[in-house]
Parts: C-alpha cells; structure tokens; sequence
C-alpha cells in the first residue's frame, strides 16, 4: 500500500504518550499512527450501520414496543 507524509499539530503531552508507547512496544510512531487512523476509521463507519439496524428493528416491532411499554 502506498503511504503518504501527513503534517498536524498535536498536544505535547499527547505526543510524548505516544512516543512512550512506540518505545515501549517496540514499534514506530508510523505504524501506531496507521493503526490508531485504521481503528478510528472502523469505528466511526461502523456506528452508522449499527444504528441503521437499530432503527430497522425499532420500525420492524412497533407493535410490541408499544404492548411493552403498557
């Protein structure tokens, strides 16, 4: 996959953590940076779809939401 430089601005005391961590798992800031996008990404797509189904399953048992809620 191809990889692109990227350039943000972060909280010191964030970065520092960060820096800790690549250092204490043996990894580098790059590839923890990949990862936490990778993740960040999933999860924020996933909430849509699952709120989605939500809805469907509202909308499917209205009827014995409202016989629930007597």
């Amino acid at each position: 996959m191809a990889s692109i430089k990227i350039s943000s601005k972060v909280e010191q005391a964030h970065w520092k953590a960060l820096q800790d961590l690549a250092k204490e798992s043996h990894q580098s800031i790059s590839g923890l940076l990949t990862e936490a996008i990778s993740d960040y990404v999933r999860k924020r797509r996933l909430r849509p779809v699952v709120m989605d189904h939500l809805e469907d399953s509202i909308q499917e048992n209205e009827e014995l939401g409202r016989r629930l809620a007597r």
